[in-house]
């Protein structure tokens, strides 16, 4: 079958899937369980109201089930099993196994890095592009040209950045534009960036800084139109400088929105993958939690490490998780 008729056939059924779902469930309720006639229509149309939202509901309520709740669970049983003992229960051993290992230890360590570097890093110049482009003319179209790595997938932006990155042998033409620029100003030999220690670490936090600006750039640029103008005017009669206005009247405004922002970006990197596998597979001391996980699943064949790795993930995401949705239904109120 030809995939655009096949993804057709798709979209048809699954569309039409839906459409029949909530028209018949819907008529079940009214007419069958909860008829609104007779003597009890004032009640039935009652209680077929409360539950019809989770007719909508339902839906989505099981494909969180099979797709969310299903994988956790099933992740969390398998480490605290053995497969080499044909899944016997072992209880907490994986985890004081990855505990001991020191690419563990690596991993969290390079984490922590990141959640210090990027988050920070993000915010900061997306909140500077997003002040300085409603100041010229041409705004719009710088917005454009920085939100655009938004649209590159991690493994791509990896690729691009690998290229510039890239080291051919002393004598020969640079390709790699970081290594051109060095060789060309300091007469030095070309550097293998991706493997000096602790900076690579570094020229790895480039590509998602890169990618997560425009994020940034987009948000905090809505946020700032948002700021009445009133508080600003008053600010310019009291006789505040632009750095007084930016920093005083400016960012307290949209403090909520910075953060929001910041803890986004702070679960991104908390499940960076893409990036480390396509660069530098956690090589030279540039392991992350997500590339350890993937590493002890498919390549070490240990499900119960890579599992409890998985584990440690979700431990440190959901307070994050959490901290969100308490401050979006504080907002909402």
């Amino acid at each position: 079958m030809h995939p655009a008729f096949l993804g057709l056939l798709t979209i048809a059924i699954g569309v039409g899937g839906c459409v029949a779902y909530y028209f018949f469930s819907n008529w079940v309720l009214d007419n069958v369980l909860f008829p609104a006639k007779g003597p009890q229509a004032g009640r039935n149309i009652n209680r077929a109201n409360l539950i019809r939202p989770w007719l909508f509901l339902f839906p989505a309520l099981i494909a969180l089930g099979l797709y969310l709740a299903y994988p956790v669970i099933e992740t969390l049983r398998l480490s605290l099993t053995d497969r080499d003992q044909d899944g016997a229960f072992v209880g907490l051993a994986n985890y004081m196994q990855m505990f001991g290992e020191p690419k563990f230890w690596e991993a969290m360590r390079n984490n922590m890095l990141w959640l210090i570097v990027v988050p920070a890093m993000s915010t900061m110049f997306g909140l500077l592009v997003a002040q300085l482009t409603d100041r010229i003319k041409w705004g719009n179209i710088a917005k454009s040209l920085i939100f655009m790595p938004m649209a590159i997938s991690f493994v791509g932006a990896a690729v691009i950045w690998k290229l510039i990155y890239d080291a051919r042998p002393e004598g020969t033409e640079q390709i790699g534009v970081l290594n051109a620029i060095y060789v060309a100003f300091s007469g030095g030999a070309p550097q293998q960036w991706l493997t000096l220690p602790i900076w690579n670490n570094f020229f790895l936090m480039v590509v998602l800084i890169w990618i997560q600006t425009g994020f940034a750039m987009v948000i905090l640029s809505a946020a700032l139109r948002g700021i009445p103008e009133e508080t600003i005017e008053a600010a310019i009669v009291d006789g505040a400088n632009p750095i007084q206005i930016f920093f005083k009247i400016k960012v307290p405004q949209i403090k909520s929105t910075i953060m929001v922002v910041w803890t986004t970006i702070t679960l991104v990197v908390l499940k960076v993958f893409d990036i480390v596998f396509a660069m530098t597979n956690g090589q030279w001391s540039t392991q992350v939690l997500a590339n350890y996980m993937y590493t002890q699943l498919f390549v070490a064949n240990d499900w119960g490490v890579g599992s409890a790795s998985a584990m440690m993930i979700m431990l440190l995401v959901t307070p994050i998780l959490v901290w969100n949705v308490r401050n979006a239904r504080k907002e909402m109120r």
